[in-house]
């Protein structure tokens, strides 16, 4: 209401919002929440609110690349409508300038997993949800990094959480076949898993990068231009000045570590779930998990995957790195998780993109994510 009542003045456009809706979203309620809860609060904000709905898996990338100029990007969804518009962005001719515009997230798939990040806990939804609409309208945006995955034939993919290849990702994503051992199910799906295959290993090679500096924060505005004299005398200067012959740089070798993987689960994960808006290095973190696993172990261990899919045990081999290339052999077993959506395993190319996109957040978790930086 607050913002409903600010009067915009009459010489200012409107500015202009993109939502992209996925109604399928939490078993076909998504659309109910959004037009009850987060709508509303929108269009009383005096934006001008296009909302676009999403038929069928795939399609928010094709209409991205027909997507017109907008100040901002609404996504209403999960973790899969979010992998989606951001793809189909970073695979527009124009990006760099469309990599700009901020993006919003309303919460409303069955996994949410940015929501941790970017807003308070709240075990009310619709409270969470119309916290993270207002959060968008406040304005405040903290930089996610995101992952470029690319195959070898396929245009690349993006994520702002991580890749997953293992048994647990392989069992989990079974899990939903046993509803009708309800709370057992993510047991039993698990368990089963064992009884197929024991020990359940996954060869591949890995070569990849170290974490690379961080470049200090670009200025916002820019600078104002000279006055005419200035630019006079240097257009001059050019004309007279002979031009300097460049000696080419020669660009230093890179520094490619090796490793042979023999693992129950291989992952890269950002650093958004745990968000330092002062750190000083730009990095993935590669987590390889042993193979020496007992089935016991293996059960218990897939029920808190499930609760955090990234979570690295005791024992793992943990890697910082800001590129890798992931080669499976020939006919390799399972699947990748995508920030939580299928894809087939494949020999990949996984590349950082830091602070590539800029999220709408509430202020106070920005203010905790600047306190703890400081502590």
């Amino acid at each position: 209401k607050v913002f409903g009542n600010q009067l915009i003045p009459s010489s200012m456009p409107l500015k202009k919002a993109t939502v992209f809706l996925n109604p399928a979203a939490c078993k076909g309620k998504a659309r109910n929440l959004f037009e009850k809860n987060a709508a509303p609060i929108l269009h009383l904000s005096g934006l001008d609110v296009t909302v676009v709905k999403t038929d069928y898996e795939g399609q928010a990338k094709k209409l991205l690349e027909l997507m017109e100029n907008t100040d901002l990007i609404i996504i209403a969804g999960g973790d899969g409508t979010v992998q989606e518009v951001i793809t189909g962005l970073l695979r527009r001719a124009d990006e760099a300038a469309f990599s700009k515009i901020p993006i919003g997230f309303i919460p409303l798939g069955k996994t949410c997993t940015l929501s941790h990040t970017l807003y308070p806990e709240s075990t009310n939804q619709v409270q969470h949800i119309t916290n993270a609409t207002l959060a968008i309208l406040k304005g405040e945006t903290v930089p996610l990094d995101v992952l470029q995955i690319k195959g070898e034939k396929e245009q690349p993919v993006f994520a702002v959480t991580g890749l997953r290849w293992g048994s647990y990702r392989d069992a989990g994503a079974k899990a939903s076949k046993y509803w009708y051992l309800g709370p057992l199910k993510t047991k039993a799906a698990h368990f089963f898993s064992t009884l197929k295959e024991w020990p359940q290993k996954r060869q591949a090679d890995l070569m990849y990068l170290g974490p690379t500096e961080r470049p200090p924060e670009e200025p916002e505005e820019k600078p104002s231009r000279p006055p005419l004299y200035v630019r006079l005398y240097r257009r001059l200067r050019l004309y007279w000045s002979p031009p300097r012959k460049e000696i080419p740089q020669e660009a230093a070798p890179e520094d490619w570590e090796e490793l042979k993987l023999s693992t129950i689960e291989f992952s890269i994960a950002t650093q958004n779930r745990q968000l330092d808006l002062t750190r000083t290095e730009d990095f993935m973190d590669i987590c390889i998990e042993a193979d020496t696993v007992s089935k016991g172990q293996f059960v218990n261990r897939g029920s808190q995957k499930m609760r955090d899919p990234h979570t690295c045990p005791e024992g793992s081999q943990c890697i910082q790195a800001s590129r890798c290339i992931l080669q499976l052999p020939e006919g390799a077993e399972g699947s990748f998780g995508i920030d939580n959506e299928e894809y087939e395993a494949m020999p990949v190319e996984v590349k950082l993109l830091p602070r590539k996109l800029r999220f709408f957040c509430d202020p106070r978790m920005r203010e905790q994510m600047l306190r703890v930086a400081v502590q």
